[in-house]
């Protein structure tokens, strides 16, 4: 096996081959996660969400969601303890993050092909949705 920090290991695989699977893998991971906390919100709530949303007039702003599910550190607790509605907010972060994975995969790609102008402009679009994700308004 050839060392994966190696140029020639890169040379062999095509590097849009490897950031489409994991494009592709995180999606379904994401789905996966989202379909499971749909299945198990719907158990824990007997449909009555999807009945008391229904009879909502239209005047009415949506509700939006609870609090706890707003922030990362309060969802992955409650995720574990089987919230349906966590869970499917952790598979909409899983979502979100993919792309953001692809981004950094590419840096890495190109710091390995010793491509310095990609690795800047890679870095600096990084950046952008960093500080966009961590700075952003409330």
């Amino acid at each position: 096996m050839k060392n994966v920090f190696s140029k020639g290991f890169w040379a062999e695989r095509d590097m849009e081959l490897l950031i489409g699977k994991l494009l592709r893998y995180g999606l379904e991971l994401a789905c996966g996660i989202t379909l499971f906390g749909g299945v198990i919100y719907l158990f824990q709530n007997h449909g009555m969400s999807i009945r008391h949303y229904m009879s909502i007039p239209e005047e009415q702003p949506f509700p939006g969601v609870d609090y706890y599910l707003r922030e990362l550190s309060t969802i992955v607790p409650r995720a574990l303890s089987f919230d349906g509605a966590a869970i499917i907010q952790l598979g909409v972060c899983v979502l979100i993050a993919t792309p953001i994975l692809r981004v950094a995969f590419s840096v890495i790609g190109f710091l390995i092909e010793k491509d310095y102008m990609y690795v800047a402009i890679t870095l600096i679009v990084l950046c952008i949705i960093m500080a966009n994700m961590f700075l952003g308004l409330h």
